[in-house]
């Protein structure tokens, strides 16, 4: 039975030592890991106020403003993120070692842009918006989830080659 690491030699790095060398230098790296915490922070008290208005009625405008703020700090993580890659792989989205993660993160950026959208210009309904907010904030989970996986193979792959 092999082990994570012996698992993680397999696959191909997401760093090579010059782009981990990088990544560990740039300041981009340090406000990514202190913007993701605090974005999913801001997600969790969202969410009670999304399911306190669809279980009881109250707090729409809580509700409805907590969305606008969980997605500002998708949009700032996203910018932020774009020129993290930049500096570490040379291109600001898409680089080979996350591109499915990126593909994915526009698809959470377009679900919380209609939410946007609706709230300030389509005039949907609250439960309309709330249902929409409620798929945005399940594709956010997976995609934070694809990152959390990425982070342990990486640093996985760092304990294979330290």
């Amino acid at each position: 039975m092999q082990n994570d690491g012996q698992r993680a030699q397999r696959h191909q790095p997401l760093y090579t030592p010059a782009q981990r060398k990088i990544r560990d230098a740039s300041p981009w790296t340090l406000i990514q890991g202190i913007l993701a915490p605090l974005q999913f922070l801001v997600f969790l008290v969202s969410l009670a106020l999304v399911c306190r208005f669809l279980f009881t009625g109250d707090g729409y405008a809580a509700a409805s403003w907590s969305i606008v703020v969980k997605t500002g700090f998708l949009y700032l993580i996203m910018v932020t993120g774009a020129i993290w890659e930049k500096v570490v792989f040379g291109q600001w989205l898409f680089a080979p070692a996350f591109f499915w993660e990126d593909v994915f993160s526009f698809a959470v950026i377009a679900l919380h842009t209609l939410y946007i959208y609706g709230l300030f210009w389509a005039g949907m309904s609250p439960m309309t918006l709330m249902a929409l907010a409620l798929a945005a904030y399940a594709a956010y989970v997976v995609n934070a989830g694809q990152f959390l996986w990425k982070l342990r193979m990486a640093r996985l792959q760092g304990e294979v080659v330290a």
